[in-house]
């Protein structure tokens, strides 16, 4: 990077150094510490003083638990309970929600907030814990990740070191911060390499609740903002890409990097949103082992793959083809006293080719067995589905049928059938006989948490779905 001094942090009517940015962190970090805060739940839309608040939590040597404000009360009352939390810092509107306890008023990077005190109580957690994040599940009980602070901190490096070619000096957070993908990769990293983490409301950037992406606002947000890089859940990247088709338009020029993570992305997506100026480029982590460990990147790049593994981070692959991790992994689950192993058996079943690509087929407990007994990863014929620009959405069941179905929701809700057809019979021409759609039927919902059909990053709740649409699919359910 240059000798120019840059932002450490830019937001609505923010623009600090990084000196500026540390003396607001210190500066709230001694109110939590007067307070006598351990833990310290954050209930927040982006902004800079979310950023303020994660560094203050570091410094006071306090527990963060980040919570989406897309949470339902009892996903809310859980974590607060589950974690022990005492101190509660959120927006006005929102502290309304506890009207009974004590509260006090302060400011944090210009915005007013309210510390609300709650009964919190110890709670046993890993030694060295710093962070409690929240798997974003559509039940009322998500499990809490203890994450520690230095493995945190070398994960951040390690994307530091990886982007480094790219010369990153400006990103754009667009996913909630109180996900773990955005608050490593969209805000620890760049902090840690000097760039500028550039944080409006989510609404500046089409983003409304868990689900909700409006790609022209996007657009607009990303031609004013001029960032280098930007993180997306695949369904972003779909409407995104369809829009910029649409109305024949190109991404903005400024972008560098588009990380896209949270779910199986497909080589026909990546390569038609590169046709459109976006560089995308897909990765893969979890929670457990500190969000991103394997990532695409210009010049070590294979679409349709996770790309390889990071500094940080080291994959291999089981006996029985499950996807393994080390190298900064959590400190434990919340309430689990269990010890972490050395190497996290992540649930997906995945391979890693000769050049050293991440490939992920699918979760280990989808894995399909057809009345035929062929193994089939509903992951894989779902990423084929969506891969034609007509579906946004798509899952597909089959244990112990002679063939496949899907439940499928069209980009446009008024699309023919006969359209959705021939997209499903494209779909089924890339793939084996024993892989292909037989049978489909419409979506009665679209799959996102509100519908409880899909987690917040766009995996399908399976359960949720086929229950829906198991008369449709003349699928028997269970008594």
């Amino acid at each position: 990077m240059s000798d120019t001094p840059i932002p450490a942090l830019e937001g609505n009517g923010i623009c600090w150094s990084r000196p500026q940015l540390d003396g607001a962190a210190a500066l709230l970090a001694a109110t939590l510490q007067a307070r006598g805060s351990w833990v310290l739940a954050t209930l927040l839309d982006n902004s800079p003083a979310w950023v303020v608040v994660d560094l203050a939590a570091s410094v006071a040597g306090v527990v963060h638990v980040p919570l989406p404000v897309f949470f339902t009360p009892q996903q809310i009352a859980h974590a607060l309970q589950a974690a022990g939390v005492d101190t509660l810092l959120t927006s006005p509107a929102l502290a309304a929600q506890w009207p009974q306890v004590a509260r006090q008023e302060c400011e944090v990077a210009g915005q007013s907030l309210v510390l609300v005190t709650l009964p919190g109580y110890a709670v046993p957690m890993p030694p060295c814990t710093s962070k409690v994040t929240f798997t974003s599940g559509s039940t009322g009980a998500p499990k809490g990740v203890c994450l520690h602070e230095k493995a945190m901190r070398r994960a951040a490096w390690g994307l530091v070191a990886a982007l480094e070619p790219l010369d990153i000096r400006r990103h754009l957070c667009v996913l909630p911060l109180s996900v773990l993908l955005e608050n490593l990769a969209g805000v620890l990293a760049p902090l840690a390499r000097g760039a500028t983490v550039v944080v409006p409301p989510l609404a500046e950037v089409g983003v409304a609740g868990s689900s909700g992406f409006d790609p022209a606002v996007f657009q607009a947000a990303l031609q004013r903002r001029a960032p280098d890089s930007v993180i997306l859940l695949p369904q972003m990247l779909r409407a995104w890409t369809g829009w910029l088709q649409h109305t024949q338009q190109r991404a903005p020029s400024s972008l560098r990097m588009v990380a896209v993570g949270g779910a199986a992305v497909g080589e026909r997506l990546i390569r038609a949103a590169r046709e459109r100026g976006i560089p995308a480029y897909e990765g893969y982590g979890l929670s457990e082992g500190g969000s991103v460990q394997a990532l695409n990147l210009p010049g070590a790049d294979r679409p349709g793959s996770a790309g390889k593994p990071l500094p940080h981070a080291r994959v291999r692959v089981a006996a029985d083809g499950e996807i393994e991790i080390s190298g900064t992994l959590m400190a434990g689950y919340l309430g689990d006293p269990k010890p972490v192993p050395p190497w996290w058996p992540t649930g997906d079943l995945g391979s890693i080719d000769a050049d050293g690509f991440v490939h992920v087929r699918g979760r280990k407990k989808n894995v399909l067995i057809t009345g035929f007994g062929r193994n089939v990863a509903p992951e894989w014929v779902e990423t084929a589905l969506r891969g034609e620009p007509l579906l946004a959405q798509a899952t597909v069941f089959g244990d112990g049928q002679p063939a496949l179905s899907a439940v499928l929701w069209p980009l446009t809700p008024l699309l023919p059938d006969a359209e959705i057809e021939s997209a499903v019979q494209a779909a089924n021409a890339t793939l084996p006989d024993y892989a292909r759609v037989a049978r489909w039927v419409r979506a009665r919902a679209p799959f996102h948490a509100q519908s409880g059909l899909a987690t917040a990053n766009g995996r399908p709740q399976r359960e949720a779905i086929l229950a829906m649409h198991a008369d449709a699919l003349g699928i028997a359910q269970p008594a």
